[in-house]
């Protein structure tokens, strides 16, 4: 996926995920168009949005 982060077995990008749920679609939303999906998938896809953003200097 051209160096993006995805979902573990998956092609599914953790960048879809995270753009789903920032224009209001829930997690059940979500689930039911990727059934392989879990909740944990949502959920790790979240933790590594934090931790990204927090490994980020500004200078």
């Amino acid at each position: 996926m051209f160096g993006k982060p995805v979902i573990k077995g998956t092609r599914l990008t953790v960048e879809i995920i995270l753009e789903k749920l920032a224009y209001g679609e829930t997690e059940d939303e979500i689930l039911k168009e990727y059934p392989f999906l879990k909740k944990e998938d949502i959920k790790a896809a979240l933790l590594y949005a934090a931790k990204t953003v927090s490994l980020e200097e500004t200078v």
